[in-house]
């Protein structure tokens, strides 16, 4: 059985985390899975806007302990060097991703699992998702990029108490929060999201992109640094074809029709 299942449709490709048998928790093969599909949709220009949920009950509980303790006893060095090969150039995949991403949160989100969820552009949640930062319950700190996705979305004060107190937060709370975007009833959550995505697949693509690249600059930088990448941003979007239809289009008083160029 395939731990990665893809699927193509009106721009959007959706992934879905296919281990419900262990909550999609992430294997070395997953993740190695994972990780190459995201960069090879970044590429491919039919893609428009990504998908990412899991299959079954979760949508993704982070790193398998099992394998993970299977090669901690065999000595092996692998899972000491997971978080730079595998988790850290995942996250920069997602949130570099020159399109929008859309995280349909199904269940629990646990871990690099919830990380994967805050990585991406928007989260529609299922009423029953949750999502939880147990790292220090196994003797961790984060990774995954939750030290810096996770404050960004909720405040430092309360991505402190997730990561101390390691206790999940229900889907109605993550939305007060800021942490997802829509909640909706559990057999909506795919629905929901794919169709959010293909209005945005619709969309000037590039413009998205250049929208994320600031929104990133910003979040770190001084207010100089944000004018500057607005300034070059906002020029490269301007000389798209899309801006160009779009000012045509509202002229003419009718909608526009992007080709994401």
């Amino acid at each position: 059985m395939a731990e990665l299942l893809v699927d193509d449709a009106e721009g959007v490709r959706t992934f879905t985390l296919n281990r419900p048998e262990a909550f999609n928790s992430f294997t070395v093969a997953l993740k190695e899975s994972l990780l190459e599909a995201v960069a090879e949709a970044a590429r491919d220009t039919s893609v428009r806007a990504v998908v990412l949920t899991g299959a079954g009950r979760a949508f993704c509980a982070g790193q398998d302990l099992k394998e993970h303790v299977v090669l901690l006893q065999a000595g092996d060095p692998a899972p000491l060097h997971t978080v730079e090969k595998h988790f850290n150039p995942l996250i920069e995949a997602v949130t570099s991703m020159p399109k929008p991403v859309i995280a349909a949160v199904n269940g629990t989100a646990a871990g690099a699992g919830a990380s994967l969820a805050y990585a991406s552009d928007l989260r529609i949640a299922a009423e029953s998702a949750k999502f939880l930062m147990a790292f220090a319950n196994v003797g961790l700190t984060a990774d995954s990029g939750a030290s810096w996705l996770l404050p960004r979305l909720i405040g430092y004060g309360r991505a402190m108490e997730m990561m101390l107190l390691a206790q999940p937060v229900g889907a109605q709370e993550a939305l007060r929060l800021g942490m997802v975007t829509r909640v909706v009833p559990d057999a909506e959550v795919l629905a929901t999201a794919q169709e959010l995505a293909a209005r945005l697949a619709a969309g000037p693509t590039t413009a998205y992109a250049k929208i994320k690249e600031a929104l990133a600059a910003a979040s770190g930088g001084s207010l100089s640094d944000a004018l500057a990448v607005e300034a070059r941003t906002q020029a490269e979007a301007g000389a798209t074809a899309d801006h160009r239809e779009a000012v045509e289009a509202f002229v003419a008083k009718r909608p526009p029709v992007f080709t994401g160029r």
